[in-house]
């Protein structure tokens, strides 16, 4: 009766998957949500530890990385399914869509708080880079590893992250047109 029964788990990866899942649930959590909306944010997550409880033996000492990386995989599957449930859809009401008309001006728009204005003011990547180190805690090489890109491309995109973060709003907005005239009178046309 002390024997252990074929498929059953040991009680050692019991122990290390309640660990795994106790250290780093929150953080997958708020990984998947931030690129997500909720429901499907729960799924992710729930995926992500069913690979991890699959792959045990695979998982390393350092999993946080490991973890987000497979939720970022189960996202983009997910991300995949639904552009072609959603082609369809978007087929048919392409013509609605152009014909709407556009918000107007006299729509005002709510203050944000300042951390959310200066992390929308940042491209897709940086704040994506800015979030995996600040927020998830992840080293350079990790957040790395997480979005798919090398180290030296992480480097950059924090550093130009942080720049435009420390240089203000001003840094994100366009630039103003320049002016092809630059005569102070106008010219005259013969």
């Amino acid at each position: 009766m002390g024997e252990k029964q074929p498929g059953s788990p040991a009680p050692g990866d019991i122990a290390r998957f309640t660990s795994l899942w106790n250290d780093h649930v929150g953080q997958v959590s708020a990984y998947s949500c931030r690129h997500v909306d909720h429901h499907t944010a729960q799924e992710v997550v729930s995926e992500t530890f069913m690979v991890a409880w699959r792959r045990l033996p695979d998982v390393p000492d350092r999993a946080l990385p490991w973890l987000l990386v497979v939720a970022r995989n189960i996202m983009s599957n997910h991300n995949r399914s639904a552009r072609r449930r959603d082609a369809l859809t978007e087929k048919m009401f392409r013509v609605e869509r152009v014909a709407r008309s556009a918000p107007g001006a006299d729509i005002t728009v709510t203050d944000r708080a300042e951390v959310l204005a200066a992390l929308a003011a940042l491209t897709e990547t940086e704040r994506e880079a800015l979030l995996l180190t600040a927020w998830d805690g992840l080293t350079t090489t990790e957040a790395a590893h997480v979005a798919g890109c090398s180290v030296p491309t992480m480097h950059v995109r924090l550093f130009r992250a942080r720049h435009r973060l420390q240089s203000g709003p001003a840094a994100a907005e366009p630039t103003a047109p320049i002016s092809v005239q630059t005569a102070t009178e106008p010219r005259s046309i013969r």
